[in-house]
């Protein structure tokens, strides 16, 4: 019989910009971590930068955004930032406030998934895992 490691997807759940309403973040962090996940979770009022280097530091596979106000704005700056640095690979996921036409801006900047108020518990560790996967499966590193 062989037994297979299984690597625990690691998932850096955070905030960027002004907005510190950080309730729904820690929620979605202790479904993550309830589920076997490695949750990096930092307090809000993350810059750019920052999140760059914690994700290189820590070897994310998946940044989970959150957004209560318009802060979401900011993720195609991150997006760009990621790859500047051969992050590309880090799947991003934006959960909050996030009305239609600015989804679109999102996803069309590379974000992978956007979660809205009310996403189920099994429904958002499911899609995390599943990017967690993939972005495992695109690393140039390995």
């Amino acid at each position: 019989m062989t037994l297979t490691a299984t690597i625990p997807a690691r998932v850096l759940v955070t905030k960027i910009g002004l907005d510190g309403h950080d309730r729904g973040s820690r929620i979605v962090a202790a479904y993550l971590r309830d589920a076997g996940m490695e949750v990096i979770y930092t307090e809000p009022w993350q810059k750019i930068d920052s999140v760059v280097a914690l994700a290189l530091q820590e070897d994310v596979d998946v940044i989970g955004i959150s957004s209560l106000a318009t802060d979401h704005l900011l993720v195609p700056k991150l997006m760009k930032a990621l790859g500047n640095v051969d992050l590309g690979h880090i799947r991003v996921i934006v959960g909050g406030i996030v009305p239609d036409n600015e989804e679109a801006v999102l996803l069309k900047s590379g974000v992978s998934h956007v979660f809205h108020p009310g996403a189920d518990r099994e429904y958002i560790v499911d899609v995390v895992a599943r990017l967690a996967r993939d972005a495992n499966a695109n690393r140039s590193d390995g």
